[in-house]
């Protein structure tokens, strides 16, 4: 796979979650904003980073890239991602549910796939919150990286 080329993107989330301020869930059906924690930078962009810093180091190749950025055509794949759910409950867990499909340029063959992650925060504070974060998203970028092997194998 070293060789391969790939395009990150796009990347969707849901619309309650889009903002700068964490959002935090206080019950089964309320969500609050916690003004004085923020996400570094957006998080729509950020999860595309994380997941193409993955891949590079899952798939032993730098040739990954986020789209907009580049020609998604110009990719050997192009994974896009649906977040479904990104739950944040400090001191609880970190829920992941995302649909996500991986397409092969040369003949358009897809691998569409849903990756769930329950991740137990068993520290109070953002820092442990955010690290449940990070292990969902290694957890996609596994379940995402095994798909293009899949792939590039049935491809050869």
């Amino acid at each position: 796979m070293t060789g391969a080329t790939l395009t990150v993107g796009p990347v969707s989330i849901p619309a309650e979650i889009d903002r700068p301020e964490i959002v935090v869930s206080t019950s089964p059906n309320q969500v609050q904003l916690d003004e004085f924690n923020r996400w570094a930078s957006p998080l729509q962009n950020n999860m595309a980073c994380v997941i193409a810093e993955n891949l590079v180091a899952m798939l032993g190749t730098p040739r990954v890239t986020l789209f907009p950025q580049t020609l998604s055509s110009d990719a050997d794949y192009r994974v896009a991602i649906e977040v479904q759910i990104f739950s944040s409950t400090p001191g609880e867990a970190a829920v992941l549910d995302a649909v996500w499909t991986v397409r092969r340029a040369k003949d358009g063959r897809t691998a569409t796939r849903r990756t769930s992650v329950h991740e137990a925060v068993r520290r109070t504070g953002y820092d442990a919150l955010a690290a449940a974060h990070s292990r969902a998203l290694a957890r996609l970028s596994r379940d995402i990286t095994d798909a293009v092997r899949a792939l590039d194998r049935s491809g050869q």
